[in-house]
């Protein structure tokens, strides 16, 4: 995402669909929807960053495996996700859990209500993120002006293999999902490579005994 930080045009450019996980972030007060308030901490490509990804996932994850412990017996897992708060990426948002659905077999993205996470939408000079309260919440912000700029399949289902545990590599190619605004606003790939869905299945895999061990 863009990041208040960049003191560069080509730079800014370059990490416009950066998507850096925010530990902790909240969408600004023109966001469409209000979501929790907290502090915020940009990061880009830093181990910082890498940590913040992490987070999110485990996150997720957590508030996954609570409710999974109660009915244990699917062979993959469910995350339910709300796109009540990003009415204007409801298509985009349903677009990327397809993606992924069609993608990965050890985890299931659906809507719902009881959400693990969810989606909003608003003006932020940050761009989109995703970003958790460290408490089992999370959710993901899709900024107006970057999905403009960006293929906004792209950047949505980017931000939702944060939820699935991938994190940024602004360095790859445009075949790889998770190069974000890397190679640029020519790119629209939204489909993850077989290293990323290879990836995925495997955090996933082990995110069932992870459910199971929760009391």
């Amino acid at each position: 995402m863009t990041h208040p930080k960049v003191l560069s045009t080509t730079l800014a450019a370059t990490l416009g669909l950066g998507l850096a996980i925010a530990l902790g972030a909240a969408p600004t007060a023109s966001a469409a929807s209000a979501a929790p308030s907290s502090g915020y901490t940009a990061y880009a490509g830093s181990q910082q960053e890498a940590k913040a990804n992490k987070a999110f996932y485990e996150a997720v994850m957590k508030s996954v495996a609570e409710k999974r412990a109660a009915n244990p017996g699917a062979l993959a897992v469910t995350v339910v996700y709300s796109a009540a708060n990003a009415p204007s990426f409801r298509t985009q948002i349903s677009r990327s859990a397809q993606i992924w659905n069609s993608s990965v077999v050890n985890v299931r993205l659906v809507e719902g209500s009881n959400p693990d996470f969810r989606y909003y939408e608003g003006n932020d000079s940050r761009g989109s993120y995703a970003s958790t309260d460290g408490h089992g919440n999370g959710y993901i912000f899709l900024d107006y002006r970057q999905n403009q700029q960006y293929n906004s399949t792209r950047v949505t289902a980017h931000e939702t293999g944060h939820v699935l545990g991938l994190p940024d590599h602004y360095s790859g190619p445009c075949s790889e999902l998770m190069s974000g605004g890397g190679p640029g606003t020519s790119c629209t790939n939204a489909q993850p490579n077989s290293q990323e869905r290879s990836r995925v299945d495997q955090l996933w895999r082990n995110g069932i005994a992870s459910a199971f061990k929760v009391s």
